[in-house]
């Protein structure tokens, strides 16, 4: 039985022999016991005032006084204001030692029988992966790994926006400007070739508005449409949109070649066939340097249709209505939100339609329970809207579906424009990483006698934890000011941190392997330390924290928790001997509970997708 069900039962006893009173054992409420006072979990028994009719430390010092006396488990007790602290007895130390020491993956629930779908990534295919996809990547990943260890069949999957107008743009810039060139011509890494020409047509198209802004045209609009007061900068800044879409000789050729697209023009497709392939092989390069991976890929070219029926099925039971223009709304003012439209009075679906399509297929194929989505915070609207209106359709999943918001990176000087191409892109914040990572390594000269592949792996691996890390602590929903400098910062609460704490015990285990050892000595040693009583704790308690991460979609619990642990580590391994213990119990004992560290500090950072080296 789990140690604080032992105590907790042992609670409800106690009252029931006590007072006469029932009370479940999972109602019984223990905390850790805060630093100041001595125990190790502390009973609050105010709740037990109303039929026992004593004062608080009254009951707390007879719960207290029956515990002692018969239980094994609980050595001493307290009170303190109503607050029964209670002091566990060496024995239930070792026990607990004993079953972590060999449980390898001690920490992952069992399989529960539900399955959960997560989205993330995400992107465009006119452009290569930046700094804002890499938060949403490290998110889904590592809260699909986290929901897998507390039980869930996890199905990994990501949508590409890889049709519409900012697609063309892309295309079209190629064809104009490229004279044939590819990225094997030119040797440049494939997605960021074609990011280079969505980057090439804005910057000709900004050359084209600024020059036309010169012509009596310009004149003409600016005198028939600006508005009282408003400058002749500030107008032209506001009509940029219009422009390109009413003026713009290379916005109406990129509209022309969308609508070559749809009508499913061979040429047309064979360059958006071409160009699509060169971004998807230059993501796969990044997601291998990730270390992430999908089940499944779903296209817009694929998906942008579906929703119809379901818009349609909608209509027949009155969820939606028809305006006089023929387009479908429907009305979620009821429930604070507005009216929404589904379908335009062409008959053409709007973006959310698609996704109520996607989220059924997706329901068809993998039988799905819940389904997170993992997606910036601006679109919490959109999300909030498409969960109302999957529930009032009665999809079999809706109440299972979750949108795990996160808030928006940004650098120290504004927000990133692919655009403009001031974004940080993720393959150069990667190698930047490693390069900082190489460096600090050859300063330090720790790696020198290890074969150079070895070497290189091994600067990876604390590269990547840095960069993860430094992104996966932050709670989801704040916004981040990412600062590159601190980004590959090796010290303080970071990833390198942690894997030290790792590397650390395994040097102790490997010289532990070179001396004579009795392990079961371990049973033996019965005068715990503090702070051997709190990393004990302290992973006792890693199963609910998996847990809860998992109820939250949250990482950041799992990587506050590696570190808190690292952290105790670390001063452990400063303040007491392990190997020159002073006796065999406390040596036996004290690489025990470091290989169960070690263990559990592997599997928390595995969830957050870092490797852990054997040295650094």
């Amino acid at each position: 039985m789990d140690m604080l069900q032992r105590v907790q039962l042992a609670c409800a006893e106690a009252i029931a022999a006590l007072y006469g009173q029932q009370i479940p054992a999972t109602d019984i409420t223990l905390t850790p016991t805060r630093r100041e006072f001595q125990g190790d979990y502390t009973l609050v028994v105010f709740p037990f005032i109303k039929w026992i009719k004593k004062a608080p430390d009254a009951i707390a010092a007879e719960l207290g006084d029956y515990l002692k006396n018969h239980l094994p488990i609980i050595a001493d007790f307290n009170v303190v204001k109503g607050f029964l602290n209670l002091v566990l007895s060496e024995q239930v130390w070792s026990e607990l030692l004993e079953y972590l020491y060999t449980k390898p993956n001690y920490g992952r629930h069992p399989a529960n029988g539900q399955k959960v779908m997560v989205e993330y990534c995400s992107p465009n295919t006119n452009k290569p992966l930046h700094l804002g996809h890499v938060r949403n990547i490290l998110l889904g990943w590592s809260a699909s790994k986290i929901l897998e260890a507390a039980g869930y069949e996890v199905v990994r999957v990501q949508i590409i926006n890889d049709r519409g107008i900012a697609i063309c743009k892309s295309m079209l810039a190629w064809q104009k400007y490229a004279n044939g060139a590819t990225p094997q011509s030119v040797g440049v890494k494939s997605d960021h070739f074609v990011g280079n020409y969505y980057v090439e047509f804005e910057k000709h198209f900004r050359e084209e508005y600024a020059a036309w802004q010169q012509s009596p045209e310009a004149d003409k609009v600016f005198e028939t449409y600006q508005k009282k007061g408003q400058s002749r900068e500030q107008f032209f800044k506001d009509f940029k949109d219009r422009y390109f879409n009413q003026y713009s000789i290379l916005g109406s050729e990129a509209a022309e070649m969308l609508r070559r697209w749809e009508a499913g023009d061979p040429q047309v497709l064979a360059l958006w066939q071409q160009m699509n392939q060169w971004v998807y092989d230059g993501f796969e390069q990044t997601y291998a340097l990730l270390g992430v991976s999908f089940d499944k890929y779903y296209y817009e070219s694929d998906t942008y249709l579906l929703g119809k029926d379901i818009v349609e099925e909608g209509l027949q039971r009155g969820i939606f209505y028809r305006e006089t223009d023929g387009s479908v709304w429907i009305n979620l003012e009821d429930v604070g939100m507005d009216k929404k439209v589904f379908q335009r009075s062409d008959g053409t679906s709007v973006y959310i339609t698609q996704d109520l399509g996607t989220a059924r297929q997706r329901y068809q194929e993998y039988g799905i329970e819940r389904m997170v989505y993992v997606v910036a915070d601006e679109q919490n609207y959109h999300f909030q809207v498409l969960f109302e209106v999957l529930r009032r359709l009665g999809e079999p999943y809706a109440n299972g579906l979750y949108h795990l918001s996160y808030g928006m990176v940004e650098l120290p000087t504004g927000r990133m424009k692919s655009r403009e191409g001031t974004i940080v892109d993720a393959d150069d914040l990667i190698a930047e990483v490693i390069n900082v990572a190489r460096a600090n390594s050859q300063e330090r000269g720790t790696l020198a006698d290890l074969p150079q592949d070895e070497q290189e792996t091994i600067i990876r691996q604390i590269a990547l934890a840095a960069l993860k890390f430094h992104i996966i602590k932050v709670q989801p929903k704040k916004r981040m000011i990412f600062i590159p400098e601190e980004s590959v910062d090796l010290q303080g609460q970071t990833g390198p941190y942690i894997q030290n704490a790792y590397v650390r015990i395994q040097s102790v285990l490997r010289k532990a392997e070179e001396i004579h050892l009795n392990w079961d000595a371990s049973a033996q040693y019965v005068h715990l330390q503090d702070l051997e009583k709190e990393l004990l704790r302290s992973l006792y308690e890693f199963p609910d924290i998996i847990k809860r991460a998992a109820a939250e979609y949250d990482p950041s619990l799992i990587a506050g928790y590696a570190y808190n642990l690292a952290k105790h580590f670390h001063r452990f391994y400063h303040d007491y001997s392990i190997l020159r213990a002073e006796s065999e119990a406390a040596k036996a004992f004290r690489l025990k509970l470091a290989q169960a560290i070690s263990q559990v500090l592997k599997t928390a950072m595995d969830l957050l997708g870092i490797e852990m080296p054997e040295k650094m």
